[in-house]
């Protein structure tokens, strides 16, 4: 695999405010105010009625289910993501998604040619223990997770030795920014809650290596 040409550069724009998560081998920095609570507020809204939203199929211990929450693939022409079994083409950016784009990637000192939204309409709407390793992304890929909407609990936890696991609150308007060997090393997910809580949004942007 090779890298898609470089042909935009991450925007000069204030730093983030890392936090820098203490997991051994792992690279992962939160900012948990890295948008202000308006501007999230009008990125939330403007975004839920933007993306088209899909209730994608996905292939779980060889059986076809129907996830958990509502999703869309957005990404550059060519960008097709492959996840659960199942390829996914790319839909166009909307605008507003766009510029969001080029700041996340100053932000995260990356390029991205794709985002996964996720939608979760309530408590009952969750991401299953996963990794972030598809053969399309590299071997070490920068993932940059946004935040909109209710706070919900994400879980990182090694492969090997499930003790080592932290727990974190991704407000809204929050920047996670998962890097180096990560993804090789452990799994995440997003699990139900009882509580009640609104609907969240969460944008993942990747970067997706083409074949040479």
């Amino acid at each position: 695999m090779r890298d898609p040409p470089m042909t935009r550069k991450p925007e000069a724009v204030t730093p983030p405010r890392w936090q820098a998560i203490d997991l051994p081998g792992a690279d992962v920095r939160f900012a948990p105010d890295w948008l202000s609570r308006a501007e999230a507020d009008a990125l939330f809204a403007e975004l839920v009625d933007a993306i088209a939203w899909e209730r994608h199929r996905i292939r779980i211990f060889g059986r076809e289910v129907a996830s958990p929450r509502l999703s869309c693939w957005i990404g550059d022409p060519g960008a097709a993501y492959t996840y659960s079994s199942v390829r996914f083409e790319p839909r166009p950016w909307p605008p507003a998604l766009a510029a969001l784009r080029a700041r996340v990637e100053a932000a995260c000192g990356a390029v991205f040619n794709g985002v996964l939204a996720n939608l979760y309409r309530d408590g009952a709407d969750s991401m299953g223990w996963h990794s972030d390793d598809e053969p399309e992304l590299g071997p070490a890929p920068v993932i940059a997770s946004l935040s909109l909407g209710a706070a919900r609990r994400f879980r990182l936890r090694h492969k090997r030795d499930a003790a080592i696991m932290r727990v974190l609150e991704l407000p809204h308007g929050s920047l996670l920014r998962m890097a180096g060997a990560t993804q090789r090393l452990y799994r995440h997910d997003l699990p139900k809650t009882r509580g009640a809580v609104g609907p969240r949004l969460n944008l993942t942007f990747r970067r997706i290596l083409t074949p040479s």
